[in-house]
């Protein structure tokens, strides 16, 4: 398979998994395109216990930490504490992937990024940890935090 096949087939997919931790915009379709070029000058180096796309998909993921950590101290920056309480408790079970998606892009990049390994990817705490370069401890609490601002930005959804 060419690498103009390769990007046609994933670049869709991959594109997801960026904006998941980087929003819309060019910082998302910076971290595809490099991901992309590294997919591309590394494909010697997969090997094939896994599958492909996972592959590609580690390595998008990877190129979206690093613009995260080049972006600044992440778990640091002030919380606006916007989101109140709604009446609607059940809210989340008529939400589409499109609404979850939102709800995950609005989280702050701290939250958003350790929700986005622990509860997308599936990556354990410690390995959270060892990739952002933070405790286990932290991981943990700033997916406690993401879950219940989630949480509270679903009550405010009307039915």
């Amino acid at each position: 398979m060419g690498q103009h096949a390769v990007f046609n087939r994933y670049s869709g997919k991959m594109m997801a998994v960026c904006r998941r931790y980087l929003g819309v915009g060019p910082d998302a379709e910076d971290a595809l395109m490099e991901g992309f070029m590294k997919v591309f000058t590394k494909i010697d180096s997969f090997k094939e216990d896994g599958s492909f796309e996972g592959w590609i998909r580690r390595i998008m993921v990877n190129e979206c930490l690093m613009k995260i950590r080049k972006q600044g101290d992440m778990y640091s920056k002030p919380i606006e504490e916007a989101w109140g309480i709604g009446q609607a408790d059940e809210a989340f079970m008529y939400l589409c992937t499109a609404e979850i998606e939102a709800l995950i892009a609005e989280l702050p990049p701290g939250y958003r990024t350790v929700f986005n390994l622990y509860a997308i990817e599936g990556y354990s705490h410690d390995e959270i940890a060892t990739m952002l370069q933070i405790s286990a401890g932290t991981s943990k609490s700033q997916l406690s935090r993401a879950r219940t601002m989630i949480q509270q930005k679903m009550k405010l959804i009307e039915l």
